[in-house]
């Protein structure tokens, strides 16, 4: 969750990168349309836990400020505008496609009763993503680039697609325009972003593929230092991402959608790979680059998951040496055909799993900080004197200001990260 202050609009956003990006093109929306003293709500769905902390937010935020008009939007506002629209705090509730138009925030009326506060369409019916240029993104070092929206898939546990509409992507050109507008502005690390971003172009002329995107960056942008690749779905990698992950400008870091290392949960699932895809996956990326690091998403306690199924996604941590895992408990979402399947995990067991998975995690985390000490690193300075490495690893550093890039000698780790020691200037 971050919250930014503009001076008329605020932003609360909650959930994936696309959506921080898509709070800045909401921010420019908002206030170009003249609004003031108004907090714009972004919501995410993935879980119900991630809905109750939305609606706590918005309770609280009102409490703070009475004064303010709220406008909740984002996946949980388009599986739940009653949810929302019920809420005496909520003024009104917008849908994921209305979101980016700028009429949208246009003479808006906050003094509406319930049955009038949602304008939420049909996202299952939008074909096109509108492209947003914009200059960057409030507070932060590196910039989010949204190159795709929607996903194509119907895991049998996920309701984003519900909330994000089918696949459809951003033309070449229109990311290369706004990664250079992002390096003009200053920007030394630019992150593609999406909900399925490795489903990138059979909706474009020429069906491009990811890879060939990146590699058309790289080629376009010569002054970009640093472009990382977000969250990808292994089993959509494309030859040309074979070949552009060896490209030093690449940051060795990939996250993998995993969500279990067992082949009989990813089948009731639905996912497109199995175990051996993943490890098979790791190990080719590996030899193309060595320094390369992963991360992944794993879901604990799916319906029927066994003890011995379970144990299949503990061990993959450690045989995939994951050192980003992301652990989310199994979270019943309503009208997903997980939810209907009889054997649900109690949640007394999916907390324990989704610990166990923690600490699994955990130790391989460490095991690759303590792996740097003595090296030297390149990293990209956030603020308040924590930096990222190319492999993402937060580093404590000594000196250098918010989106420099400089070199240091890894000293010592914590539990949080990298301690580093200023040796030059890198750019």
């Amino acid at each position: 969750m971050s919250e930014q202050e503009p001076d008329q609009v605020k932003t609360l956003t909650f959930g994936c990168r696309l959506n921080f990006f898509e709070s800045e093109v909401i921010r420019d929306l908002a206030g170009g349309a003249g609004l003031s003293d108004v907090l714009v709500v972004n919501s995410c769905a993935v879980t119900s836990e991630a809905v109750r902390q939305t609606r706590q937010a918005i309770r609280k935020a009102k409490r703070q400020n009475p004064g303010q008009n709220i406008i909740v939007t984002g996946c949980a506002a388009q599986t739940e505008a009653e949810t929302f629209a019920e809420m005496d705090e909520v003024d009104l509730v917008v849908g994921n496609q209305d979101k980016l138009i700028a009429k949208t925030y246009r003479g808006l009326s906050f003094a509406l009763p319930q049955a009038q506060k949602i304008q939420v369409n049909d996202i299952m019916s939008v074909r096109e993503t509108a492209p947003h240029l914009i200059e960057g993104l409030d507070g932060r070092a590196r910039a989010f680039v949204q190159v795709q929206n929607g996903c194509d898939h119907r895991c049998t546990f996920c309701i984003i697609p519900f909330g994000r509409g089918p696949s459809r992507s951003v033309p070449m050109g229109l990311v290369v325009d706004q990664i250079k507008k992002l390096v003009t502005n200053g920007y030394k690390e630019v992150v593609l972003t999406g909900v399925d971003i490795t489903s990138y172009g059979p909706d474009l002329p020429g069906a491009p593929s990811l890879g060939q995107l990146v590699q058309q960056i790289l080629r376009h942008v010569p002054d970009l230092p640093r472009l990382r690749i977000s969250s990808i779905d292994s089993i959509e990698a494309d030859q040309a991402l074979f070949d552009v992950l060896a490209e030093k400008r690449i940051m060795p870091h990939l996250h993998l959608s995993l969500q279990s290392g067992d082949d009989m949960i990813l089948k009731r699932m639905k996912r497109r790979h199995l175990r051996a895809d993943t490890l098979g996956f790791v190990a080719r990326v590996r030899a193309i680059r060595p320094d390369i690091v992963f991360g992944a998403d794993i879901i604990a306690g799916f319906p029927t998951e066994t003890e011995e199924m379970f144990e299949n996604s503990l061990s993959i941590i450690k045989q995939a040496n994951l050192i980003y895992c992301h652990i989310f408990p199994y979270s019943k979402r309503e009208g997903t055909p997980a939810a209907r399947i009889p054997a649900q995990v109690p949640k007394s067991i999916i907390k324990r799993r989704a610990a166990d998975l923690r600490a699994a995690g955990k130790t391989q985390f460490q095991n690759h900080c303590q792996s740097r000490i003595g090296e030297v690193e390149t990293v990209l300075v956030e603020k308040n004197g924590l930096a990222r490495s190319e492999q993402f690893m937060p580093v404590t550093v000594d000196s250098g200001n918010a989106g420099e890039i400089i070199t240091v000698r890894v000293l010592a780790c914590s539990e949080k990260g990298l301690l580093g020691q200023s040796v030059r200037s890198a750019a």
